[in-house]
C-alpha cells in the first residue's frame, strides 16, 4: 500500500509550502491533486490514509480533491495516440506493438491549494 508513503510526500509537501505562507494564519480548504491512473493509486485510500494521517492536526479540515489523469499511449510505429489496456498487454490498437510511449497517466502532483487566512 504505497498511499502510506504517498501521504507522508504530500504532508512533508504542505509543511513546506506552508512555512513559506506563515501556517499560523492560514486554514487549508482543498488539497487539489492530479493523478494519472498508471500511477496505481487508489483515490479513496489516499483519502482515508490522508485524513487518518491529519486527523487532529493543522490540516485536519483540508479535503483531497483528485482529477484522474487517464493513461495514454502512443503507437510507435503510426504514431497514434491510445489508451493502453491491461487485458491486451498494453499493446496499440492500432498495430498491435507493445507500448513503448506513454504521454500521459504516470502524473502525481500538487495541483493548487485552496486556502483562506485566518
Amino acid at each position: 500500500m504505497h498511499e502510506v508513503d504517498m501521504t507522508k510526500c504530500l504532508i512533508l509537501s504542505m509543511e513546506e509550502w506552508a512555512e513559506r505562507k506563515n501556517k499560523e494564519k492560514i486554514v487549508v480548504e482543498k488539497i487539489n491533486l492530479k493523478i494519472g491512473e498508471f500511477t496505481c493509486v487508489e483515490p479513496i485510500s489516499l483519502i482515508n490514509t490522508f485524513n487518518a494521517a491529519v486527523f487532529g492536526s493543522w490540516l485536519d479540515s483540508s479535503e483531497i480533491i483528485i482529477e484522474t489523469i487517464p493513461f495514454e499511449g502512443r503507437c510507435s510505429k503510426c504514431k497514434n495516440s491510445y489508451y493502453p489496456k491491461k487485458d491486451n498487454g498494453y499493446k496499440s490498437p492500432c498495430c498491435n506493438l507493445n507500448l513503448e510511449e506513454i504521454i500521459r497517466g504516470r502524473e502525481l502532483k500538487i495541483s493548487s491549494i485552496d486556502f483562506k487566512e485566518k
